[in-house]
């Protein structure tokens, strides 16, 4: 069995486990529409309560559903991400980055295992590498001095990820370039370039779809890998 699958459950223990999935996930996309409402609406305090519950809520979910503990973990690092980043300052952000920066490693390695061992599009590779050094030679000079080299490699680790989540098709190809797309949000924010009205919204729909689709994504493959 490959890493992507989940260890078999006895079915009497798996049908215990699926009755919660869909609760979940139901309450997964309850909490990303208020949270969505919230940023629209400029209610603060409600994106505080329902930000910090997205990624365990969808971590639950991968965890009924049978899937890998590098996803789960994954996901958790990105609740991790998402309650440093609550917090306005630099120390912050940088702690919010690492967080999610662990969380793409966990990507990598699992998108490295498995079924996930067939070769990424080379044609995809080149485009993101060219996508990523065009936006950090547009950038460079707007970021703040002292997050330009974490905000380099930060952004060199997830579009490694984004390509490789090609190689379990196109959920987590999407996934994975949605997620590229949110960070890259984020990081014309800091250097203060125009953006769209209302940019915590987009940011926050492009991440949590996301999350959803790579996790998705996982969940598939490791479902197709099981006897």
């Amino acid at each position: 069995m490959s890493a992507t699958a989940s260890r078999p459950a006895r079915p009497e223990t798996a049908g215990r486990a699926g009755r919660f999935a869909r609760p979940l996930l139901i309450a997964f996309l309850l909490a990303a529409v208020v949270d969505l409402a919230g940023l629209l609406a400029g209610l603060d305090t409600v994106h505080l309560v329902a930000k910090p519950l997205l990624m365990p809520l969808l971590a639950a979910y991968a965890a009924v559903r049978g899937g890998p503990r590098l996803l789960i973990a994954a996901l958790l690092f990105g609740w991790g991400g998402d309650v440093f980043l609550l917090a306005d300052n630099d120390l912050a952000f940088l702690l919010g980055m690492g967080s999610f920066a662990v969380g793409h490693v966990c990507y990598l390695t699992l998108f490295g295992r498995g079924r996930a061992r067939t070769r990424a599009s080379l044609a995809a590779g080149i485009a993101y590498a060219v996508v990523l050094a065009v936006f950090l030679v547009l950038i460079w000079s707007d970021l703040p001095a002292d997050l330009r080299v974490p905000v380099a490699g930060y952004s060199l680790l997830l579009t490694a990820m984004a390509w490789r989540a090609g190689v379990l098709g196109r959920y987590a190809a999407a996934g994975g370039a949605l997620f590229l797309l949110s960070d890259a949000l984020i990081a014309t924010g800091i250097a203060e370039w125009p953006r769209l009205p209302a940019p915590d919204f987009w940011v926050m729909l492009t991440y949590i779809a996301a999350q959803l689709l790579l996790a998705l994504g996982v969940l598939r493959a490791g479902r197709a890998d099981r006897p």
